[in-house]
């Protein structure tokens, strides 16, 4: 990771996570299971937990958009994609509301605290097809 892009981790208020990013943390995660199963999850994790509200869910786009209304301010867009059967992709993106224009890598840990949650809900796949 070039200093560069350090920098523009730590002093951003927002991450979301690519295909090829630079940061191994912020790559999209694959999962052996469907689009469905996959929004179910995610719905279903930010609807019973105390701290998100969610705003929109849109089954045919495969996202959902939810507040954290709790903590720190965060406004986070889920987006699953069906790559091919049972080839699910999911994908963050994250953006601290605050006083100052970044926020310290705060949005980054975000998403890798979600992607620990939907890891334990659904079967990871090491995509050998990735970019690195």
């Amino acid at each position: 990771m070039s200093i560069g892009n350090t920098l523009k981790k730590y002093f951003s208020n927002h991450a979301e996570t690519a295909e090829a990013h630079f940061d191994p943390a912020l790559r999209t995660h694959y999962y052996k299971t469907t689009k469905e199963k996959a929004l179910a999850i995610l719905e279903n994790y930010f609807g019973n937990h105390g701290t998100y509200e969610v705003n929109a869910i849109s089954q045919e786009h495969g996202e959902i958009s939810v507040n954290r209304t709790k903590g720190k301010k965060v406004f986070i867009v889920a987006t699953v994609i069906m790559v091919r059967p049972f080839h699910t992709a999911i994908d963050f993106s994250v953006t601290t509301e605050s006083i100052m224009p970044f926020d310290l890598g705060y949005s980054t840990k975000v998403i890798a605290q979600l992607y620990e949650k939907v890891n334990t809900e659904l079967p990871l796949i090491d995509d050998k097809y990735r970019r690195a």
